[in-house]
C-alpha cells in the first residue's frame, strides 16, 4: 500500500511499531507513530486491527485530518483494551481456527504464504488501559473501509 500511495503522489510512513518489546504499551506505540509522523501537514492515520487503540491516541496528540480505521478494534468506552478479547469473543474465534484461516481467509494461497512469512513476534504483555470508543461500520465479516475524505486522487 505504502509503494501504491507513493505512485500516486502521496507520502507515505509505514513506523516499525515496538510490537515485540515487552516494556512497549500503546503510548510507546503512539510515541513511535508521532515520531514517525514528525511536523508533516495534512495527515491521514491509517490503523488496521489492534492499530484501532493506537490510532486515536495518534490523532489526540497530533492535528489528522482523517483516521481510517480497518477492521479495527474499538474498545467499548471504558473498557480496557486488553480486555476486548474476551468481552468480544475473539479468544474463543482463534481457538476454533487456525490462524491462517481466519486472517487469510480471502487471499490468495501464495500471498497469505508471503504475509505469514513476515509476521514479527509479538509480546504478550497487557498493553493499554481504558480509553474513549466511537462507532464501527461493518458487514458480515469482510471488511469494509470508509473513510471521511478523499484518500487517493479520482
Amino acid at each position: 500500500m505504502e509503494q501504491e500511495l507513493r505512485q500516486r503522489g502521496y507520502e507515505s510512513v509505514a513506523p516499525n511499531l515496538p510490537c515485540d518489546d515487552d516494556s512497549a504499551g500503546l503510548p510507546e506505540y503512539a510515541d513511535t507513530m508521532v515520531e514517525a509522523i514528525g511536523d508533516r501537514g495534512d495527515v491521514v492515520v491509517v490503523a488496521q486491527s489492534f492499530g484501532g487503540f493506537t490510532a486515536p491516541l495518534v490523532a489526540d496528540r497530533i492535528p489528522v485530518d482523517t483516521l481510517v480505521l480497518v477492521a479495527g478494534m474499538i474498545p467499548a468506552p471504558g473498557e480496557p483494551p486488553d480486555d476486548w478479547v474476551a468481552n468480544t469473543g475473539f479468544d474463543q474465534v482463534m481457538r476454533e481456527h487456525e490462524q491462517g484461516d481466519l486472517f487469510y481467509h480471502d487471499v490468495p494461497p501464495a500471498l497469505a504464504e508471503q504475509a505469514r512469512g513476515k509476521t514479527r513476534a509479538q509480546s504478550a504483555t497487557p498493553r493499554a488501559q481504558p480509553m474513549a470508543a466511537g462507532r464501527v461500520a461493518g458487514r458480515a465479516d469482510q471488511v469494509r473501509i470508509v473513510h471521511c475524505g478523499p484518500l487517493l486522487p479520482a
